[in-house]
């Protein structure tokens, strides 16, 4: 983009003119914001505006990106860096003693997301405008995201996250894209004038789904795809009459039931009216995306939905949006007056589907009662889809009956979404090679069997642009400075840099750039939480979604021996840590909330005894969001990826880490095997059980924690310690995590996660990693090798291969660049 400083400052005293009735003197940093980013928006448009029209005059197929999630950060950096302007605008922003740095912090983190799921739609968005493919996400504009989290006593508190506070400048409200989806109501049955049966809703709720518009801007081109969010409203939420007889309530009630529907990102299901929510909100962005898309083909193209595959095809998030395969069923059948089979195979040929997970509580399930209330006529659907579907089980698989109710996609009462989606979409993804593989060798092993052909695996990536060129400036120009441009739309450039790997100056260059930022991130916590941390000490890092599957609570016990060890034992002398943690932990997931309460008491401990000051310190960073995560990522020494082995399908924090030059402590799971892989097992490090040894151990019922206890004395006090009064007097604040490993806790085996197991290979792990760190050469060697392999990982590989393998789509360029 050709960029006129000049044209820009006027475009920021206008804006304040005639947003706020002000000039530069009178703004506040939040005016300056707005005016910068509508300033850039503004100058995207023209863009945006012309990939909307090579699109129409060029109709080719497009993917269209379904998600419950988009766990997009700050925009303005990502956005100004995207159109190769940022150190331009800056120069303005100085020129008029304005702090860009003051500016770009008013912006807060949307609350579109919260963990890797919605990380990776947002990096794929990015991917697709990049490499100039017509790709889009449809899905959710939340009024608040998940929560804002803050410590209180140790305990995570939830807070509203209002990240709506003030208003978006980003995007556009498009009103007159508005459409009507429906809960509830009666099944009708009617025929057309020419005789054909069609079904319809009486008596439904009405919500208005209201897109907003976000553009997605590629690196070092004039593609801007789009991004549309969907919020929701009553059609008559406000009753006049009501509220004049002095019913203020019930005057608003459906506009509140509506409103609901887009208030709050993964509110709590842990009861019937929280099922209820989450299903409206899944349904009510599919058919609201659906029906957009719809009404888009049928303007262009006419009712000839034989060609609708020929156009989209949409990707599936996991299971959070399946409802949308019976939606579109509904649609032809009910609203186009299309046959069952015509209508099938146009389904059929239109919806992919990514798993991302093996986890059982993560393969959604929906009670019959929830799911036939709300969408009476989409049930019906489900109930057709399946019923033919064993019919054709039972022609397959004439006399296995279990496998026909293992397999049935109604059964025990419950919708189960993930096998709607295996059976109706032409392809089946899994997110890393291991997990593939336990997808079609275990968990979905039935499925295998039956559609070989649609299962196929696109390992994760993430995006250079926001995780290295953005967050990490330093080190993206140690990279530019030794190999020069084009890693930046091409990650495999990388390699380039192992032949520095025994140069002394790179090295020292190396172990400066991460110096730097970790005095950075020190001055971050000092200055958000009043966190003193040593910034000559290792930065040991684990940062992600709290779930006892990641083993956060591995990583505490652990630093609860080496304080036992550092206190116990005058000539034990490691390295200074620092150990730093951020997680967020579901607002009804209890056990989750209490490792957090034990990480934040072990570290009010540990950080208040002077006995292992300067040696040992735990920091827990509160509210963990992207823009926190720009600050760690740079500075980390180690990645800790310490998920059970079979049990993370992939990771993405695992690839961020790795990009910016922290090493990999991990397991044997997900993409760490990959990472490892790439980068050699000697430049990381390697432990625990395998994902072999725990399906045989789990097959044969021979696991037993109380053995690892009884080997191991330092395990089995830092297990005591959870229960005799040396972190809680009550001695019943950590009782039910004490119990879940020795004993196990409502109906499970006892340490489900096999943390016992694989702690003492932890323990030998983490003293490696102190030996390793002594000599710093050496480690910046490996932290330089680990980087220049990190190609494989980034999000533009993982959209060449769904390209290629998936979604067959045609680049499309826009203007000459």
């Amino acid at each position: 983009m050709v960029f006129d400083s000049e044209k820009f400052k006027g475009m920021l005293v206008e804006r304040l003119k005639k947003q706020y009735g002000k000039d530069i003197a009178h703004a506040n940093s939040h005016d300056l914001y707005d005016a910068v980013a509508a300033s850039t928006r503004e100058m995207i448009t023209t863009n945006w505006m012309a990939t909307r029209a090579e699109y129409e005059k060029n109709p080719v197929k497009q993917l269209y990106y379904f998600s419950a999630e988009f766990l997009m950060g700050r925009a303005l950096s990502n956005n100004l860096i995207n159109l190769e302007i940022k150190e331009a605008v800056k120069e303005v922003l100085n020129g008029m003693n304005i702090d860009y740095n003051l500016v770009e912090d008013q912006e807060p983190d949307a609350g579109l997301g919260n963990g890797g799921l919605g990380r990776l739609a947002s990096c794929f968005l990015d991917s697709l405008a990049t490499l100039d493919y017509p790709g889009h996400g449809y899905g959710i504009r939340y009024e608040y995201g998940m929560f804002e989290q803050h410590i209180e006593d140790g305990y995570q508190v939830e807070y509203p996250d209002n990240w709506l506070r003030h208003r978006d400048p980003w995007e556009i409200k498009r009103s007159d894209l508005a459409v009507t989806v429906k809960f509830g109501g009666n099944i009708a049955y009617g025929k057309t004038p020419d005789g054909q049966d069609r079904f319809y809703l009486e008596n439904a709720e009405e919500v208005i789904a209201t897109p907003y518009d976000m553009p997605i801007i590629g690196f070092d081109t004039n593609t801007v795809n789009t991004l549309r969010l969907w919020e929701a409203t009553s059609a008559d939420g406000f009753d006049l009459q009501l509220f004049n007889d002095m019913q203020y309530n019930r005057a608003v009630e459906k506009q509140n039931s509506a409103e609901n529907i887009s208030r709050v990102l993964y509110p709590n299901d842990n009861g019937p009216s929280g099922k209820a929510l989450r299903l409206k909100q899944q349904y009510f962005f599919s058919s609201a995306s659906l029906q957009d898309l719809v009404h888009h083909f049928v303007a262009n193209f006419g009712p000839d939905f034989k060609k609708f595959p020929d156009y989209h095809v949409i990707q599936l998030n996991d299971t959070h949006p399946v409802v949308a395969i019976p939606e579109l069923m509904r649609i032809f059948i009910d609203e186009y007056g299309l046959g069952w089979n015509e209508a099938w195979a146009i389904v059929q040929k239109t919806f992919a589907y990514t798993n991302h997970t093996i986890l059982a509580e993560a393969l959604e399930k929906w009670p019959i009662e929830i799911f036939q209330g709300l969408l009476p006529r989409v049930y019906q659907i489900v109930e057709e889809i399946n019923r033919r579907f064993v019919e054709d089980l039972r022609k397959k698989y004439p006399n296995d009956y279990d496998k026909h109710n293992r397999m049935s996609i109604i059964g025990g009462g419950k919708v189960r979404m993930a096998w709607l989606a295996i059976h109706s979409c032409f392809s089946v993804n899994g997110v890393a090679e291991l997990h593939t593989e336990l997808l079609k060798k275990q968990e979905l092993k039935d499925w295998y069997e039956l559609y070989p052909e649609k299962f196929n695996n696109k390992t994760n990536g993430v995006t250079q642009r926001r995780w290295l060129l953005n967050a990490n400036p330093a080190l993206a120009a140690f990279i530019t400075k030794k190999i020069g441009r084009g890693w930046e739309k091409d990650l495999t450039k990388l390699k380039a840099l192992e032949k520095f790997a025994d140069d002394e100056e790179s090295l020292n260059e190396l172990i400066k750039i991460k110096q730097d930022n970790k005095q950075m991130l020190a001055d971050y916590l000092k200055h958000k939480q009043n966190e003193f941390i040593d910034p000559d000490s290792i930065f040991d890092v684990q940062v992600k979604r709290l779930h006892e599957y990641k083993r956060q609570l591995l990583n505490i016990l652990h630093i609860m021996h080496l304080y036992n060890r550092l206190v116990e034992d005058p000539n034990f002398d490691p390295p200074a840590r620092t150990f730093i943690f951020g997680a967020k932990a579901a607002s009804g997931y209890r056990r989750a909330k209490s490792i957090i309460k034990l990480i934040n008491t072990v570290a009010d401990r540990v950080n208040n005894d002077r006995r292992v000051r300067g040696k040992l310190r735990v920091v827990f960073v509160e509210n963990y969001c992207v823009t926190a995560a720009e600050k760690i990522f740079p500075a980390a020494d180690v990645s800790e990826q310490i998920s059970t082995a079979g049990y993370e399908a992939s990771g993405t924090s695992n690839m961020k880490f790795m990009i910016n030059g922290a090493l990999t402590l991990g397991t044997l799971d997900g993409a760490n095997i990959e990472i490892f892989e790439e980068a050699g097992k000697e430049n990381g490090f390697v432990f625990g059980l395998t994902s072999d040894q725990i399906i045989k151990m789990e097959q044969e019922h021979s696991y037993n924690p109380s053995e690892y206890l009884a080997r191991n004395p330092q395990l089995a006090k830092v297990v005591e310690q959870l229960v005799d009064g040396t972190y809680d007097p009550t001695h019943q604040i950590f009782k039910e995590l004490h119990d879940s490993l020795v004993y196990g806790v409502e109906g499970q085996r006892p340490d489900v996660f096999y943390v016992l197991a694989d702690f003492n290979d932890y323990c030998r792990a983490q003293e490696e990693i102190s030996k390793a760190y002594g000599n710093r050469k050496d480690w910046a060697r490996k932290t330089l090798i680990n980087i220049a392999n990190s190609g494989k990982f980034s999000s533009d590989r993982t959209i060449e291969d769904y390209v290629r393998d998936i979604w067959h789509l045609n680049k499309l360029v826009v203007g000459s660049k």
